[in-house]
């Protein structure tokens, strides 16, 4: 049944190898169904009922993309994205949480109508191959940033920004030890090594205080938590003139995080056909639009694809049995929350690292004697962890690929909707 459902032979695989995958992704990003809740706390939204709505926002968009794409990539409420609806929207701008949820609604069924139309396709197939690789590039950097912070290998600084951490602290131990045996079984070509890494670096973490101590195992979830965010968005309040600036910009954060993570993930499996382009991209889009629009029904932040599929991908998983056995741990974490909360972020760094590492590999790709070819994928490889935005390191790339090309009598290789993004994101810096 597996076998006629996911395709597994054709697309290289076996069950063993998705289950694997489908683990290790889910333990690189077990940690938003604790942080999202955290963030939008912040915006005076309820802890438990934000928590059961960023895990049903998840499954319902990772099955999505697994049945309509048979990708293995999944999804849920997007770090940055939820940061700029709890802090920016709530905070600083007034806007109810009630209302920021319909703004977020809104946004989906307008990706949802883009995606069965040809527009949102277009836009990623779009995108030159150098930008592309820089993205995929960029990618494997920004989540190997997010390991070394989690980790706090490094640290913030008022003076630098940014400093190498105190790596004899107890995180940092426990993320370097765990780096090492992960690099250990990857070079030796282990099954499941990253997923091996996470849970020996767990283990350790017990030994110096990282890892904290059990708080039993099983913790019940309670309809009557998730009733206080479940259908609570305020679709008539977003409708507001006032409103339009804020919807525009979800609008453009999202798409361009989706188009990029997924851009770069494929790559990265090799998915990508000669043209460049990605097979199924309209079902992708129109999974993540679904799962944006169910997760604001459910009460959570914009729900996107997620950077951290990388980590199933590179453990092998193929099709969207690696996103329905993520779906599944997702489930059980309702119910085994004490549990699945133990594993702290240092013992997960490891394999953000290593899959930075892997995904780095993507730039060889490069035309590196062509240097128009080289400086918009350099331009958005580099602003995505400095501007902690991998939607900004697009935006910055799609500006400066035309410019250059022009410049150097070469405009006449660049797509028509490469110059008009050009403009339009030019446009929004200067607005922003």
């Amino acid at each position: 049944m597996l076998e006629r459902m996911f395709k597994l032979k054709e697309n290289g695989t076996d069950v063993k190898t998705e289950v694997i995958a489908g683990f290790t992704t889910f333990m690189t990003m077990a940690y938003i169904i604790f942080v999202n809740p955290d963030i939008l706390s912040a915006a005076g939204m309820p802890f438990e009922g934000v928590f059961i709505a960023t895990i049903a926002g998840a499954i319902l968009g990772t099955l999505c993309m697994a049945f309509i794409t048979n990708y293995p990539f999944t999804l849920a409420s997007g770090m940055g994205l939820n940061a700029f609806f709890a802090f920016s929207v709530v905070n600083q701008m007034g806007v109810s949480w009630q209302v920021a949820l319909g703004l977020v609604f809104l946004e989906g069924i307008i990706f949802i109508i883009l995606s069965l139309l040809p527009i949102r396709q277009m836009i990623v197939n779009s995108i030159p191959m150098a930008i592309k690789t820089g993205i995929s590039a960029g990618i494997g950097l920004f989540i190997a940033f997010i390991g070394l912070q989690n980790a706090n290998i490094i640290v913030d600084n008022p003076s630098t920004l940014l400093q190498l951490g105190d790596i004899t602290s107890g995180p940092a131990l426990i993320a370097i030890a765990g780096l090492i045996i992960t690099g250990i079984l990857q070079a030796r070509k282990i099954k499941g090594a990253l997923l091996w890494g996470i849970l020996a670096a767990t283990v350790l973490g017990w030994l110096n205080g990282v890892t904290p101590a059990f708080n039993g195992i099983v913790a019940l979830p309670k309809m009557s938590d998730w009733s206080t965010v479940l259908f609570k968005l305020d679709i008539a309040g977003a409708l507001q003139l006032s409103t339009i600036g804020v919807l525009l910009s979800f609008l453009f954060v999202d798409m361009f995080d989706t188009a990029g993570t997924v851009v770069g993930v494929a790559q990265h499996a090799d998915y990508l056909d000669e043209n460049g382009e990605l097979p199924k991209a309209g079902g992708v889009l129109l999974a993540d639009a679904i799962g944006t629009t169910g997760g604001a029904l459910f009460g959570t932040s914009t729900v996107t694809t997620y950077v951290e599929s990388a980590s199933g991908v590179a453990e092998g998983g193929r099709t969207g049995l690696t996103g329905v056995v993520v779906s599944a741990l997702l489930f059980l974490a309702l119910f085994f929350r004490p549990l699945v909360g133990i594993v702290p972020g240092a013992a997960t760094a490891p394999a953000l690292i290593i899959v930075g590492t892997m995904m780095m590999t993507n730039i060889t790709k490069l035309d590196w004697n062509d240097f128009t070819e080289v400086l918009p994928a350099f331009v958005t490889m580099i602003f995505m962890p400095f501007a902690y935005s991998i939607a900004h390191g697009i935006a910055l790339g799609f500006i400066v690929y035309p410019l250059v090309k022009i410049a150097t009598g070469k405009g006449k290789d660049v797509h028509w909707l490469v110059y008009l993004l050009g403009v339009l994101f030019a446009a929004y810096f200067i607005w922003l």
